[in-house]
């Protein structure tokens, strides 16, 4: 893990965190006496849960909300208690959150800015939720985020991979418990270079949003760092569903490497026609001719099949962990659905416990009062290690695996195997790398 309990000594310091103790101590934060957003005053309060239920990433969506309802019913006391168990903190005992129950509305993103702009604008002043979280897209993330900062609730963001959500587009209100594009990068470079050596021409072929920018930025960097050349980078629309057009020139670029920066189904279906085209087949510069899918989710894997198998990326999270956080989570989520939970699913129920655990240390739902409880929060037992919550840029940082499609399954869900776990001081960096900069994280607001 290396030197872990220095990525912040700023921020453990201002949260009172005993040095060498290994977590923060519980915050006391004293309320002020005006109002904020949403103040609930009955026996409920409300969150918000933002979420693809149609377009490209709808898959993910279906499953973060399954994962949101059940972070609910634990935190509210129903079922085993999930990653309540095991989580390291123990501010939330099964009763709520601060005297009252959890109750929550939902959204359609649509995989679209401004549709999860109006939902999660709705679900604020409509619904009276005094936190949004969900997305399965960097640049919705990115969008609701700022209409959160705007109006005076905490975001807690689901998958978010670019790394512009905590780097220039970083929000006081929001947090980020996804790895990103940087953390992939440099996850993914030592295995790449064990396995397919130090001379090789890439092609990248990248979703043209926020996200695909900067995953091609940080592959290509460390790619490159490895002694990689990159032939070409190629931006792909979002949800263009037929790749060939794409994947043809391909064949007679020099490339020996083909880099797909996409997800969800765009990922299934460019890997599906690129192994169609017999890439996987050919031998180019006297070499095998590889594919790389920096970002993977067991979903996806499950949608392109056996053109998986063999081929490296990188995730936040794995069903197959036997860590006791995971095996918690995964046994409260199969119990419930009937089928392991997916990364999405994953950071999606962590975010919603940590924003309850925040609230329920800070004795407030006060945006301020949570902020202060975040910053600088070093927890574990929710399944990636010791995590910490850096106080400069709302970024968790934590161990990141690394995983390639498995050849001999056993079963439709068990298409991916973890080959490296990569320790956090590996993928952790400085707040104003040149990837990160360009924003300021700014001030609290509470409405």
């Amino acid at each position: 893990m290396g030197d872990f309990m220095n990525f912040s000594r700023r921020s453990l310091l201002k949260t009172g965190a005993v040095a060498g103790a290994g977590f923060a101590a519980p915050t006391l934060w004293r309320r002020p006496a005006y109002a904020y957003t949403n103040e609930p005053t009955g026996g409920s309060v409300t969150l918000g849960f933002n979420v693809p239920q149609t377009g490209a990433y709808a898959d993910e969506g279906a499953d973060e909300l399954r994962a949101y309802q059940l972070a609910v019913e634990h935190i509210n006391g129903e079922g085993d208690g999930g990653m309540l168990n095991t989580f390291s903190s123990k501010a939330l005992t099964g009763n709520g959150v601060n005297g009252k129950k959890v109750e929550f509305v939902t959204g359609d993103t649509q995989t679209k800015s401004d549709a999860a702009r109006a939902s999660a604008k709705r679900m604020i002043e409509k619904d009276g939720a005094v936190m949004i979280t969900g997305g399965s897209s960097s640049g919705v993330a990115i969008a609701v985020q700022g209409l959160c900062q705007e109006m005076g609730v905490i975001f807690m963001a689901g998958l978010t991979h670019s790394n512009d959500t905590t780097g220039k587009d970083k929000k006081a209100n929001g947090f980020r418990h996804f790895f990103n594009a940087y953390m992939s990068g440099a996850a993914l470079a030592p295995v790449l270079k064990a396995n397919y050596g130090a001379d090789r021409k890439a092609y990248h072929l990248t979703a043209d949003y926020t996200w695909g920018w900067t995953q091609e930025e940080s592959i290509a960097a460390a790619t490159e760092g490895l002694g990689w050349e990159t032939v070409n980078k190629v931006r792909t629309p979002l949800g263009a569903g037929d790749f060939s057009q794409y994947i043809t020139p391909v064949l007679n670029s020099g490339a020996d490497v083909l880099i797909l920066n996409h997800y969800g189904r765009d990922m299934v279906n460019s890997l599906s026609q690129a192994v169609q085209f017999g890439l996987r087949d050919k031998m180019v510069n006297g070499k095998k001719f590889e594919v790389v899918v920096p970002l993977y989710s067991r979903l996806m894997a499950q949608g392109a099949g056996e053109n998986v198998k063999g081929i490296f990326g990188s995730t936040n999270w794995h069903w197959s962990l036997q860590d006791e956080g995971s095996k918690a989570f995964v046994k409260s989520f199969g119990q419930k659905y009937g089928f392991p939970p997916s990364q999405a699913a994953h950071t999606c129920y962590v975010q919603a416990l940590l924003y309850a655990d925040a609230a329920a240390r800070a004795g407030t739902f006060n945006p301020c009062g949570i902020v202060e409880a975040l910053e600088g929060f070093e927890f574990d037992g929710m399944g990636n290690g010791k995590t910490l919550y850096r106080a400069e840029d709302h970024q968790c940082f934590k161990d990141v695996l690394v995983v390639k499609g498995k050849e001999n399954p056993t079963s439709n869900f068990d298409l991916l195997e973890v080959v490296d776990v990569t320790p956090a001081s590996q993928v952790t960096y400085e707040p104003n790398h040149p990837m990160f900069a360009g924003g300021a994280l700014g001030e609290c607001n509470a409405g």
